[in-house]
């Protein structure tokens, strides 16, 4: 039985300082692989091409209008919060089934520590995880590299990976020079980009590239000095 404890308590202490030592690891190494894309490769759509595109960028070579734009559409209350919504988490909680949570409801940093840390699956435990790694980084990668990582990870169409990839995918232009509208085109997509393109623009983008838009005016510019 003695045994048994000191293996039990090895393990607890495992399963919490290993999510750090990646979260430490992760503040300071770009990632040159995550979870999401990983899944991708080993389990890939019927339109997933043979070749990914990515291309990673610093925080301070993407276009401010890219990252007011992604904080408008995504997660308001992003330079506020300590990495999760409590209120949406409780309401998903609420409106949940026996087969775990039906919807996400999630902040940036929980989609950024799904995609890099984590695999697609609906269960609460999954989601307990996430919620862990989402507050492990808050603390140590703050939040200017959390928008880093996201806008450098999410996927904006079939294999196509990073901000930067599909600037130069959709507009021929590095991220650092998109504007507000050719920006909210791109996170326009970000809901579902397996089938929904940046450009050219379908009804849907073009209703919704407005609304993040007036969001981002309404939010400032000012909103980016918070973080």
């Amino acid at each position: 039985m003695s045994k048994l404890k000191r293996f039990i308590y090895k393990a607890l202490v495992f399963i919490m300082l290993f999510p750090i030592a990646l979260v430490v690891i992760g503040k300071f190494v770009d990632p040159p692989i995550w979870g999401w894309k990983i899944h991708r490769t080993l389990f890939p759509p019927s339109d997933y091409p043979s070749q990914s595109t990515h291309l990673w960028v610093e925080l301070s070579a993407i276009s401010k209008n890219a990252q007011l734009a992604v904080i408008a559409s995504e997660d308001q209350t992003f330079p506020q919060h300590i990495g999760v919504d409590l209120n949406a988490i409780l309401m998903v909680v609420k409106q949940s089934g026996s087969d775990g949570p039906n919807r996400g409801a999630s902040t940036i940093t929980q989609q950024t520590a799904k995609n890099v840390y984590l695999f697609p699956a609906h269960s609460f435990i999954r989601k307990g995880i996430e919620l862990y790694f989402s507050v492990l980084m808050e603390l140590i990668w703050g939040k200017s590299r959390i928008l880093e990582v996201y806008l450098n990870v999410i996927e904006f169409g079939p294999g196509l990976y990073g901000i930067e990839a599909a600037s130069q995918n959709y507009f021929a232009i590095p991220a650092s020079r998109l504007s507000a509208q050719q920006a909210a085109q791109l996170v326009a997509v970000l809901p579902n980009p397996y089938k929904i393109k940046a450009n050219p623009m379908s009804q849907y983008v073009y209703e919704r590239s407005h609304w993040i838009t007036k969001q981002m005016r309404q939010l400032g510019m000012g909103t980016l000095n918070q973080l």
